[in-house]
């Protein structure tokens, strides 16, 4: 690993933090190596990966989506069309969630304007 960073070093040049990108490890999103002395080092082109990684997440997927999408990852600004299924099945959840609250605030708001009359 010639070009291997610590992952503090990582964690700078990401805006992560060093736990977060050892839970990211743990669930398999990324890889270390250890050096001689124990320290996680990581190749710099998990930097982009991250990035990837922080945007899906961002996006409200869950860790375990994310690490089925990894494949489909080998852009930071966008995902191979492999990820589409998985993101269009995601966002129909969404939009679901987004329907059962806009009635559910619907039905608040009917309430509240019942009780101002």
């Amino acid at each position: 690993m010639g070009s291997a960073l610590r992952i503090g070093n990582l964690a700078a040049l990401t805006t992560t933090t060093p736990r977060m990108l050892r839970h990211y490890e743990k669930e398999g999103l990324i890889a270390a190596e250890r050096s001689s002395t124990g320290q996680r080092l990581v190749d710099r082109s998990v930097v982009e990966q991250v990035r990837s990684i922080r945007r899906l997440l961002a996006a409200g997927l869950p860790v375990v989506a994310v690490r089925e999408l990894l494949d489909c990852i080998h852009d930071t600004d966008r995902l191979e069309p492999c990820a589409v299924p998985m993101l269009v099945e995601h966002l129909r959840v969404y939009d679901g969630g987004i329907a059962e609250l806009t009635t559910t605030r619907d039905l608040l708001q009917g309430l509240i304007d019942a009780s101002n009359r």
